[in-house]
């Protein structure tokens, strides 16, 4: 008989499934909204990325431990995340065969 998984086994589970790229990138600049009830921008230049898409703009909300909002500050080192689910994605090179031996 199974052991039902907990919510937690399942997500643990799903995220092990997910593919990820993790580059460096640095705050830019922060862009004020042009209107009261736009979000502010942060500006995020990412290394290794082509020189014409290196800067993404992202809404500057983030979250604390504690669940507080806070927002990223100009010069600021990040992480930049790309994460894929695994049927979302395919290998690089075909699966090598070793030689046969004789």
């Amino acid at each position: 008989m199974a052991i039902p998984q907990t919510e937690a086994a399942r997500t643990f589970d799903q995220a092990m499934k997910k593919r990820k790229i993790k580059r460096p990138g640095k705050v830019q600049k922060i862009i004020k909204p042009l209107m009261a009830e736009q979000p502010e921008k942060a500006e995020i230049a990412v290394e290794g990325a082509d020189h014409l898409y290196r800067e993404i703009r992202i809404e500057n909300r983030l979250e604390d431990e504690q669940g507080n909002e806070v927002k990223l500050k100009e010069g600021a080192d990040v992480d930049v995340i790309v994460e894929a689910d695994a049927d979302a994605t395919v290998p690089t090179h075909s699966p090598r065969k070793k030689p046969k031996r004789g």
